[in-house]
């Protein structure tokens, strides 16, 4: 399987999430922007992937972190971000959506275990009260301290 095979349209997420189902595999889902991966993202993201035996990354599509960031982001095209997202070996697929929230991204993978960052809670977990009432869990993961896109853009743009 090569880099760009990991990337999937939402339906062929859905067929290969029935397939790791149909074997027993425990499917893991996150979600953002990744717009400059950081030690952050790494620790979060290897973290999310030790509660599962599969990783699906939902990633924002360039117009929707134009929204969610601002019109000077993202600094990486989406293309870029699904590459290096994909070249992670403990990340399995990649799937990039247009909408503001994976919502309708979650609802048809309905993973076993939805996961967040530790600055979220269940009740604003978008896809949180679809993955419990299909038997999955919701897990909030602590983030490594002193990383993020906005310091490290904010950084460069200072030097």
């Amino acid at each position: 399987m090569t880099i760009q095979d990991k990337i999937l349209s939402l339906e062929q997420a859905v067929e290969i999430r029935q397939q790791w189902k149909a074997t027993g595999e425990k499917v893991v889902f996150t979600n953002g922007c990744f717009d400059l991966l950081h030690a952050g993202h790494i620790t979060y993201l290897s973290e999310a992937a030790t509660l599962g035996t599969k990783l699906i990354i939902g990633l924002n599509a360039d117009k929707s972190v134009q929204v969610l960031k601002g019109p000077s982001r993202p600094v990486n095209d989406e293309k870029t971000r699904s590459l290096l997202l994909a070249a992670m070996q403990f990340i399995d697929a990649v799937v990039i959506f247009e909408e503001q929230t994976p919502q309708n991204l979650i609802s048809h993978i309905l993973p076993d275990v939805l996961v967040k960052g530790g600055d979220y809670t269940l009740d604003n977990i978008v896809g949180a009260k679809e993955v419990l009432a299909n038997g999955g869990e919701v897990k909030t993961l602590s983030f490594l301290p002193g990383y993020s896109s906005t310091s490290i853009i904010d950084k460069i743009k200072n030097s």
